[in-house]
Parts: structure tokens; C-alpha cells; sequence
């Protein structure tokens, strides 16, 4: 808990992560994501305390756009095929230290980035190759409250949160 003081940045995975991993199609081909109310309301709050937001996902997709302005997220990154090379450009632009940074991921692709960061963070239902790399397994799964879960225990660290 004492280093989660540290933190600065909360890098976020999408599928799996802010949302369950479902991805869902209507009758025209558009796709559905949805969002936990509670993980936005987390992101806001936190951001008013100076925490900043990137998103790194391997898939496209124009709901997670809406999202992340709604949000307020401006550094997204979408159709990543390596999660780090993107990390390194948003650590090159904003000049923070690895082990100021949580990253929250949920699948086999995300262990390179996780093993980077100080905080490396997972939701129950990811793989085990993943759980072995993280330093802390959300109690909420991905699209259930698990980013409020982790912002939560950032704003506990800071003495932000007293309730």
C-alpha cells in the first residue's frame, strides 16, 4: 500500500478490463460494449486528484473512442500490437518513471507491459501465466467495478479516500 502512494498513472487494458471481454454485435454489424458506471465515476475522481489515464488495446473499436472522451482519456491507443512500444511513447511524452504506473491487463499479450510497470494488476478471470506476473488480482472482474477496485486502493495509499 505505501508504494501505491507512487503512482501517477493508470494504464488500462480495455476487453476484459473495462469492460467483461464479451464483444457483441447487433443486427447491423455495429458493436456493443458495456461499461461499469462505477469504474467512470473512479476515473473522474481520480483525475481531479492529478492521476492520469492512457488506454492500450489490441483491438479497434469506436465505442471505446466515445468512451475515453467521455472519460476524458486522451492518450488511446488502439490496434496495439505491442503494448509496450506504446507505453514507451506515452513514458517518452509525459516523462514518468515505471514504477509510478499501474497497468491493468487481463490476457497473455498484456505480461510484457505488465512486467514493465511497478504496478502490474489483474482481474480474477484472467489466465494464470498473467496472475503469476501481477502483484495484485482484482476481487472485481473486468466491466464490474475492477479499475474502481485498483483507483480505490491508489486514493486509500494517498489519504484521498477516508470513508
Amino acid at each position: 500500500m505505501e508504494d501505491l502512494k507512487k503512482v501517477k498513472w493508470i494504464i488500462l487494458d480495455v476487453d476484459g478490463v473495462l469492460t467483461d471481454g464479451k464483444i457483441i454485435y447487433d443486427s447491423e454489424g455495429r458493436e456493443i460494449k458495456v461499461f461499469c458506471v462505477k469504474d467512470g465515476y473512479g476515473i473522474h475522481m481520480a483525475k481531479k486528484y492529478g492521476i492520469n489515464f492512457a488506454i492500450i488495446s489490441g483491438r479497434k473499436s469506436k465505442v471505446v473512442d466515445i468512451r475515453a472522451k467521455e472519460l476524458g482519456i486522451e492518450e488511446v491507443y488502439q490496434l496495439s500490437t505491442d503494448k509496450v512500444k506504446d507505453y514507451l511513447k506515452i513514458k517518452e511524452k509525459y516523462k514518468f518513471n515505471d514504477d509510478e504506473v499501474i497497468y491493468i491487463g487481463d490476457d497473455l499479450q498484456d505480461i510484457p507491459l505488465l512486467k514493465m510497470v511497478g504496478f502490474p494488476i489483474t482481474v480474477p478471470n484472467s489466465p494464470k501465466e498473467v496472475k503469476k506476473v501481477a502483484v495484485y488480482i482484482t476481487s472485481r472482474n473486468g466491466g464490474d467495478g475492477a479499475v474502481r477496485e485498483v483507483i480505490d486502493l491508489v486514493l486509500r495509499a494517498k489519504g484521498l479516500l477516508n470513508v
